[in-house]
């Protein structure tokens, strides 16, 4: 046993997919065990529309702070726990300055908002309405309610359409740009 082992210290836990929160929030019931599981909450388009999302910020791992000597057995066999992260057997703690930059980035919110940002020059396919499923590039941002011109080949001849964000599938790889809080 190393002096390591009998501190507290953050330490990355791997879950089972799509179930760290709950692993998360069964492991804050453990005596001495701190957990912090960063979600994040967006909107994405479908060809349903737009559906709200929420998600591990790390999708499969959260975080949990503990004493090794007395609690990484309890954390190892905790429900929808797969293992504690470590590199050839040591168990590698995560720097309390880490978790404490996480937490001021996340504004100390368990779930942030999101926004997925759409550009000119983006491709995109349409979700909704008579034009559904015709893919386009976005030729301009608009002034409104979040709307854009997008340039679609339609019969034979490139059409200007003017739709809004909601209704589009991008393709690119979404920017997640964090939402500003109303005040």
């Amino acid at each position: 046993m190393n002096k390591r082992d009998s501190t507290p210290a953050w330490y990355v836990v791997h879950s089972r997919p799509k179930c760290e929160h709950i692993a998360a929030a069964l492991m804050a019931g453990l005596e001495n065990v701190e957990v912090y599981c960063p979600r994040i909450r967006f909107q994405k388009s479908t060809r349903r529309g737009k559906v709200w999302f929420i998600e591990a910020l790390f999708p499969s791992y959260f975080f949990a702070r503990f004493i090794p000597v007395e609690s990484l057995r309890a954390v190892k066999h905790s429900q929808s726990v797969i293992r504690v992260v470590d590199f050839g057997g040591n168990l590698s703690p995560v720097p309390d300055a880490v978790i404490t930059e996480l937490k001021k980035e996340m504004q100390d919110e368990e779930v942030r908002e999101v926004l997925v940002d759409v550009k000119v020059g983006d491709m995109v396919e349409l979700t909704e309405g008579p034009m559904r499923g015709l893919k386009g590039i976005v030729n301009a941002m608009l002034t409104g309610a979040e709307r854009v011109r997008v340039l679609l080949e339609f019969l034979g001849r490139e059409n200007a359409v003017e739709v809004s964000v909601s209704k589009l599938l991008t393709e690119h790889a979404p920017r997640v740009v964090v939402a500003k809080k109303a005040s």
